[in-house]
């Protein structure tokens, strides 16, 4: 008996309705389906503009999507929400640093201990350390303040970043005016501040101050603003120009030094940890009440960036140094007279070297296997040279980027001693050049099987040659 013939598949999968079970579907309601058309149409629209406009990230709008710039910039230039922007940004990173320090100065105020202290030292000093986080430099004592502390300077990154996202508009206009709204923010800071400020530096000190401010604030509005994949898109045309090698080799360079960056950082925590007892030792040495313990916690977490840069340093072998005539070293150490600052308690002691920490350089080497690893995954290489010289580049690019973490990380902290502060910038770079590099080689290139082929025919030839030559003797 044969089966009956199978409906049309159309008519199988056709949906039913759950009221009446047939199988024609309910209509959509028309302003729906017009609501939908006008949302498919808004993306066509911001893709168009994306495109057009290279590397601006899309503004975001529509139902559930609050745009980036509204209220008080809807209907004026575009311009205007990037001053908003810039302006905003370095108010909140100023604020964040002042208000503990208020906070404390009115905690304090009824004690007659402080009835010498009015409220506006306190704030010169939030603003005094502001400035410092944005390149400034001061007089201190008869020395000069140079150090830069690098937690002002992410703070400050990250606060023109989000203030950015959530108020510019994704223009180039917009960019620029905010630049000129966070420097004229800073130049009234400087101001307020005075001869206390960088003001009282000299010349050398306001343009250090003006190129610092405005590379973080190009650095953090850029960044809210610029989309990744935009950006990328955008300097296309540049480095596209590179040879493939060379832009493989200064990847895997990156991704070195960011692995050693993240080991600096461990060994940080890990210092951290192995000296609480001494920086405990301070803080009760210090006596401190309120208003210092604040001003001492904000100084603290200001500096504890730099702390990570001192330990790249000690990480490639050169060391660091926390004034003159002072080494900090996986094999030697040479202490001396500390500023009273409880973080620098957790500095390695004498008699701490040698041992285990004599290897600490090894850790750039494998930062170095990885970046090699990566180089083997990703590099087709064609010659024989190309993985060597991939490897090369790689060291070249992790040495560069850890030059300039130390360069960041140093500096003077004020007169005599104190003018010393870090690691040599030339040492440290040379050394995480080398050691990435044979890293990188050691995994990079015996992996690599156009050289894995060439050696096998170099030595047949040198076989023969040897073959040849005894024959004929």
């Amino acid at each position: 008996m044969s089966r009956p013939p199978v409906p049309p598949a159309r008519a199988a999968t056709r949906p039913r309705t759950a009221a009446t079970g047939r199988g024609t579907p309910p209509a959509a309601p028309a302003p729906r389906a017009a609501g939908a058309l006008v949302e498919r149409w808004r993306d066509v629209v911001d893709r168009g503009r994306a495109r057009a406009g290279g590397l601006l990230r899309r503004s975001p709008s529509g139902p559930g999507r609050p745009g980036r710039a509204g209220g008080a910039t809807d209907g004026a230039p575009r311009w205007v929400s990037g001053l908003l922007a810039g302006a905003q940004a370095a108010l909140l990173s100023f604020l964040v640093v002042v208000v503990p320090t208020m906070a404390a100065y009115v905690a304090t105020s009824a004690d007659p201990a402080n009835a010498e202290i009015g409220w506006p030292r306190s704030v010169a000093v939030g603003a005094v350390l502001w400035l410092l986080g944005h390149g400034a430099s001061v007089d201190a004592g008869g020395g000069s303040v140079t150090l830069v502390p690098l937690g002002m300077t992410v703070l400050a990154v990250f606060t023109a970043a989000a203030s950015a996202r959530r108020t510019a508009r994704p223009t180039r206009s917009a960019w620029l005016a905010g630049i000129g709204g966070y420097l004229a923010m800073v130049g009234v800071v400087a101001l307020g501040v005075g001869p206390a400020g960088p003001l009282g530096a000299g010349p050398g000190a306001v343009v250090r101050l003006v190129v610092g401010a405005g590379l973080v604030a190009a650095v953090g509005l850029g960044s809210g603003m610029i989309a990744a994949r935009a950006l990328r898109e955008a300097t296309r045309p540049a480095w596209s120009r590179l040879p493939a090698i060379a832009r493989v080799g200064g990847t895997a360079g990156a991704i070195a030094a960011s692995s050693l960056l993240a080991v600096a950082a461990l060994v940080t925590a890990a210092w951290v940890l192995m000296g609480r007892a001494a920086t405990g030792d301070v803080v009760a040495a210090l006596g401190l009440d309120v208003f210092g313990g604040a001003v001492l916690a904000v100084g603290q977490l200001a500096l504890l960036p730099n702390l990570v840069g001192w330990s790249v340093a000690w990480l490639a072998g050169p060391g660091f140094a926390v004034g003159a005539g002072t080494v900090w070293s996986p094999g030697h150490v040479v202490g001396g007279p500390l500023p009273a600052l409880p973080l620098l308690g957790a500095l390695p002691p004498e008699g701490a070297e040698g041992g285990a920490a004599r290897w600490a350089p090894l850790l750039v080497v494998l930062c170095g296997a990885l970046a090699g690893w990566w180089l083997h995954r990703t590099l087709r290489t064609s010659r024989v040279w190309e993985a060597p010289l991939a490897a090369l580049l790689a060291g070249v690019t992790a040495g560069t980027l850890a030059a300039v973490a130390t360069a960041l990380s140093g500096g003077s902290a004020g007169p005599g001693r104190l003018a010393v502060v870090g690691g040599s910038v030339a040492l440290v770079g040379l050394a995480v050049a080398g050691l990435v590099l044979a890293g990188a080689f050691l995994v990079a290139v015996p992996g690599d099987p156009v050289v894995r082929g060439g050696v096998r025919r170099a030595s047949r030839s040198a076989w023969a040659a040897i073959r040849g030559t005894t024959s004929h003797g």
